[in-house]
């Protein structure tokens, strides 16, 4: 591969340049844009559901989100597969890029004797921006319906149980002078 650095291979994988983050390569659906990232195939595509005034920041990434999940269903529709066995490939392709964030912080540290430092604080960044995607792919294509209100639901349980999120009635942590729980006791869900 010669001197080609991780963020060029990450440039690669982006839309419109192969395999991405989101569960491989294959036939785009109509409604993502076959052209380079900002959508310059004339077809709309889930980044115009999104822009805010023109800056290109994604504000809102529910609509990109739902619109890659619909792509990635008929793509998996097509090739005869069943929800159960996209879904299943769906959590395996998150492995995937959970594996490879933690490829790129091993880089940052140079640990890999025979790699040294193969990686910069940026390539995590973008490799865990990966994981999040992907994450939030695999509800929407689970939860087609509710996925945004179901993450939002979990997060507000999660956060509740964190006194540094500002949630009242958190349990404090062990670490914020709480007890921790006995060795072996069940922890509440």
């Amino acid at each position: 591969m010669g001197d080609v650095t991780s963020q060029e291979r990450h440039r690669e994988r982006l839309p419109g340049g192969g395999s991405g983050p989101l569960g491989g390569a294959g036939p785009a659906a109509p409604d993502v844009p076959d052209g380079d990232a900002d959508g310059a195939s004339g077809r709309p595509g889930p980044d115009d559901a999104c822009r805010e005034r023109g800056r290109g920041r994604p504000q809102d990434v529910w609509p990109v989100v739902s619109a890659l999940a619909r792509a990635f269903d008929a793509h998996g529709e097509a090739r005869g597969m069943t929800r159960e066995q996209q879904w299943t490939l769906q959590v395996l392709k998150l492995s995937e890029e959970t594996g490879e964030a933690a490829q790129a912080v091993i880089g940052v540290q140079g640990t890999n004797p025979r790699k040294g430092y193969s990686h910069a604080w940026e390539d995590v960044h973008a490799e865990v921006a990966d994981v999040v995607v992907t994450g939030l792919v695999a509800l929407a294509r689970m939860r087609p319906d509710d996925a945004a209100d179901f993450l939002g639901r979990h997060l507000e349980r999660q956060a509740a149980r964190f006194p540094a999120a500002g949630r009242p009635g958190a349990e404090p942590s062990p670490a914020d002078g709480g007890q921790a729980p006995p060795s072996g006791a069940r922890r509440r869900p």
